[in-house]
């Protein structure tokens, strides 16, 4: 499938989807939803060492040279977001607790498509750059911002049991302050191993070890393994002369975990639900984004980036997938009347922008320059 949509210029992670989707429940079943549950560790794999190599990324030297700029630029693109979705749906005159909750999972972008686009076609510029340190800050954001609207909804309707508006609005704290712990320990504790293990073998191993770990401590913790990974990453890429051979190493394994991963979320897409979306669905697809694009432009402006980036970064984080259907799972217990609703929302929009993001992605890039015809050549002859 990836060679077949080669042949129309698309990116390989969308025929990766269309295939599962195809064998998947929606249309042969040939991978059921029993089958599926059994597959959960391959995504909690993939997005970890995705997490990690963008962490690798993050050096002293490009935070020293661009400062603040992807903070401020994924702080106005999660936030606006969230704004417009819920001015959107205020105006449809959804009640307001469902409106807050459902616009907060806007925040949520998927890292993992838009990784693998910037991969397969060797993408470098000042967009990618930027793109790579936004998406990791970005879950960050989605929690924070979740936190609270999840703490406002809850104030707004009858909730049974216990409340305590100071420890809902001081969790999302709580766990991010966990992941970065977590992340720095495992990040500073990796680089000792590499200064005794030097063949690429050995190495390797320390990776899969470091990486399965950050992983299984976050799942333990109940934290967010996007950060805790990503960290983890960071961290090592400041201490240690070694962090640089780490990159080509998760390259070298990862592969055929990301085409599983990306063929299991095709199959887990439902095609069933998009004709039960209706008006609400298709408004919280479009200003979604709308958001992005305008708060990137907004923050990218703001922090005076390169013309490049407000023009074409905001399109790349359509995305969405595994955070915002997580967050779907806590709204159950955060507006439970309407669970099942924002569920439909969420994952007909995940459909959406998983199959079209890819290829958005990859447009937005060429037009600012930073997919070349000759990188392009190559990864179709891949």
């Amino acid at each position: 499938m990836g060679n077949w949509l080669h042949l129309l210029k698309m990116p390989n992670v969308t025929g990766y989807l269309i295939g599962g989707l195809i064998v998947g429940p929606s249309v042969l079943n040939g991978l059921t939803l029993e089958v599926l549950e059994h597959f959960e560790i391959v995504a909690e794999v993939a997005l970890a060492f995705i997490a990690f190599t963008i962490g690798l990324s993050f050096k002293r030297s490009y935070f020293k040279r661009v400062g603040f700029q992807p903070v401020v630029i994924a702080a106005f693109e999660a936030t606006l977001a969230v704004v417009i979705v819920i001015g959107g749906l205020l105006l449809l005159g959804v009640d307001l607790p469902f409106a807050i909750v459902l616009g907060a999972i806007a925040a949520a972008t998927a890292p993992a498509a838009t990784i693998m686009v910037i991969k397969e076609f060797k993408a470098e510029g000042p967009v990618t750059e930027t793109l790579l340190s936004v998406v990791a800050l970005d879950d960050a954001f989605a929690l924070i911002l979740f936190g609270f609207a999840s703490t406002i909804a809850k104030s707004l309707i009858e909730v049974e049991g216990e409340f305590s508006l100071f420890l809902s609005i001081l969790n999302p704290f709580i766990n991010i302050i966990y992941a970065l712990l977590v992340g720095a320990v495992l990040g500073f504790l990796m680089k000792w191993p590499l200064k005794y293990f030097r063949t690429s073998s050995n190495r390797l191993i320390v990776l899969i070890i470091f990486v399965f770990l950050a992983s299984g401590f976050s799942s333990l913790f109940g934290i967010s393994e996007l950060l805790t990974t990503m960290i983890m990453g960071a961290v090592l890429t400041n201490v240690s002369s070694s962090a640089t051979s780490m990159s080509d190493l998760s390259d070298r394994i990862t592969s055929p975990i990301f085409v599983m991963f990306f063929v299991i979320a095709g199959a887990e897409l439902n095609l069933s639900i998009v004709p039960t979306v209706g008006l609400i669905g298709i408004v919280y697809i479009g200003l979604r984004v709308v958001g992005k694009i305008s708060g990137v432009y907004l923050g990218a402006k703001l922090t005076h980036a390169p013309e490049t980036v407000s023009r074409y970064l905001g399109a790349t984080l359509i995305p969405q997938a595994g955070v915002a259907i997580g967050l779907t799972a806590v709204a159950q217990s955060v507006v439970p009347m309407y669970a099942p609703q924002i569920r439909v929302v969420v994952l007909s929009a995940t459909l959406v922008y998983e199959l079209v993001g890819p290829l958005i992605t990859k447009v937005a890039l060429t037009k600012a320059g930073e997919i070349t015809p000759e990188t392009e050549t190559s990864a179709h002859s891949n």
